[in-house]
């Protein structure tokens, strides 16, 4: 079941959902301390972290699948200034390798074909940028109850996550977790989040709510394809016979002269001295 964005709105409206984004903002920060000069992207519903890079980044926008549906961000705006559009998850209006980093939150668990939806992450990452996708933790409390966002969609074990970001040319190089603390709506475990969180970062790391992986965009080399290299070969004269030349290997005869002579002998060369010629490389052949 995906959510629209009007669920996902109402969600990190309430305390808890404002904690949670509180949490997961931290451990993003964390991993990408400095975006100044950079061109930001968010896919999915990731608005919520956004927010934090408005004021630093060269450039901020976001793209919300079709599916989800879209709300004008940030809230209180322009007509100006919207920085979001909505667009299908494998077809996102932007040329190849124009953004930095891309924050992909409550997008992959909800797709239809993630390999589909990475690979567009890839088209549009500029070479060396960086992506970061945020999931639900498939060991985790969070993924088992469905009052919240991340009790929805495909949840992601670390392994999983890793794999499907290689099999789309990208190479996991950093991850985190967040939300450690019950997904309670009372006060008591509201209040007690920070500390949860300060205590599962440090023993509790496998059963975060939320599996955070940074990975970088794989670009493989290539080699120019040239012409085929055509070797020289040794081709001993027999006594007494006729030695393969070039002319020979296009159709003509090899003995053209009229004195009826082999050319080695007609030439005064000894029967047993070695013609070189040039041959096609075998290996052309295949």
């Amino acid at each position: 079941m995906i959510l629209d964005v009007v669920d996902l709105r109402d969600f990190y409206a309430s305390s808890l959902g404002s904690i949670a984004r509180r949490m997961i903002r931290r451990q993003v920060r964390a991993l990408w301390p400095d975006v100044r000069g950079m061109r930001v992207l968010g896919v999915g519903y990731a608005t919520p972290y956004l927010t934090t890079f408005v004021d630093e980044a060269e450039r901020v926008a976001a793209v919300m699948p079709t599916r989800m549906g879209v709300l004008a961000w940030p809230e209180r705006i322009t007509e100006e200034r919207n920085l979001a559009m909505v667009a299908h998850e494998d077809e996102i209006p932007l040329p190849d390798l124009s953004v930095d980093r891309i924050l992909l939150v409550h997008g992959l668990e909800y797709s239809e074909n993630a390999h589909l939806m990475l690979r567009e992450m890839w088209r549009v990452l500029a070479d060396g940028g960086r992506l970061m996708v945020a999931v639900p933790n498939r060991r985790s409390i969070w993924a088992r109850t469905d009052h919240t966002p991340f009790g929805h969609g495909h949840p992601f074990s670390t392994e999983q996550l890793n794999k499907a970001l290689r099999q789309s040319m990208f190479t996991p190089v950093r991850d985190a977790r967040a939300l450690f603390f019950p997904p309670s709506r009372r006060r008591f475990w509201l209040s007690a989040a920070p500390a949860w969180e300060r205590m599962g970062l440090r023993w509790l790391n496998p059963v975060g709510g939320v599996t955070i992986v940074e990975a970088t965009k794989q670009i493989y080399g290539g080699s120019l394809v040239g012409e085929k290299v055509r070797r020289r070969f040794y081709v001993a004269l027999p006594a007494g016979g006729s030695a393969m030349s070039p002319a020979t290997s296009a159709g003509e005869p090899a003995n053209s002269g009229r004195s009826g002579k082999s050319p080695a002998r007609s030439k005064g060369l000894s029967s047993d001295r070695s013609l070189v010629v040039t041959l096609p490389d075998p290996a052309d052949r295949s």
